[in-house]
């Protein structure tokens, strides 16, 4: 079924620095490509003024929806806010501090227009381009993906980045999600895979921020990963394929 309409969701917590250009890029890269789209930027609990930030790019650019979270704050939590009330027949999670290129959105959309359900970028594979990513997040980054894939027996080596694209039904078929924080970045594409979802690896770049901190803490996501992985790997092999599409 042909796409018409694209939801970018984008979870932001004291990104005012970044959300101007990172916005600005986006939505000059979708116009271009003539593609109908929303933004859902959702606050997080910001401090900085990222809520004056936003205000002002709506008045801008009318394709944005401002949804802040006024519950317990969690990455995880700030995109299922986005994932319930976006209206699109795709919706990308991106960030916002553009370390995701817009035109990777734009090849994310046009492998989910050749009928694949989900797009499932990579930094690690051949056409990929990775600047300034941090040695020791780098080195954790390898030991989980590289242990989701032998446990899962998936093909793929880049989980845990937040940046993929769904069709509205992938979504709809792998709720409820319950990951509050950063887990919510294996969750997804997991439950995609394991329910039966297709899906296609892209090569995509990637670049550190320039401005602001990174919020994902390695010593807070351990047990975090840990129990979402467990969680999903009871699914897969134990659950008989109750949660299957069918």
């Amino acid at each position: 079924m042909e796409l018409k309409m694209l939801s970018v969701v984008i979870p932001a917590r004291d990104e005012s620095e970044n959300l101007p250009e990172c916005i600005s890029e986006i939505v000059d890269t979708l116009a271009n490509e003539h593609i109908s789209y929303e933004l859902l930027i959702i606050d997080d609990g910001s401090t900085d003024g990222t809520e004056r930030i936003i205000t002002q790019l709506k008045s801008q650019f009318p394709c944005i929806r401002y949804i802040r979270n006024q519950g317990e704050n969690g990455f995880g939590r700030a995109v299922r806010l986005g994932l319930k009330e976006f209206q699109g027949d795709a919706v990308a999670i991106m960030m916002a501090d553009r370390s995701d290129s817009p035109k990777d959105l734009v090849l994310y959309w046009q492998t989910l227009q050749e009928g694949n359900e989900c797009a499932f970028g990579s930094r690690f594979i051949i056409g990929s381009t990775v600047h300034n990513y941090p040695k020791l997040k780098l080195i954790a980054n390898r030991i989980v993906n590289n242990i989701i894939r032998y446990a899962f027996r998936i093909e793929y080596n880049d989980i845990t980045n937040a940046f993929k694209m769904y069709r509205r039904e992938v979504i709809e078929g792998c709720k409820p999600f319950i990951s509050p924080h950063f887990n919510l970045t294996v969750e997804i594409p997991l439950k995609s895979v394991i329910r039966g979802f297709s899906w296609k690896e892209v090569p995509i770049s990637w670049r550190n921020r320039d401005k602001g901190v990174a919020k994902l803490k390695l010593k807070e996501m351990g047990s975090r990963y840990f129990f979402i992985i467990a969680y999903l790997w009871l699914e897969k092999y134990f659950s008989r394929g109750d949660y299957f599409r069918k």
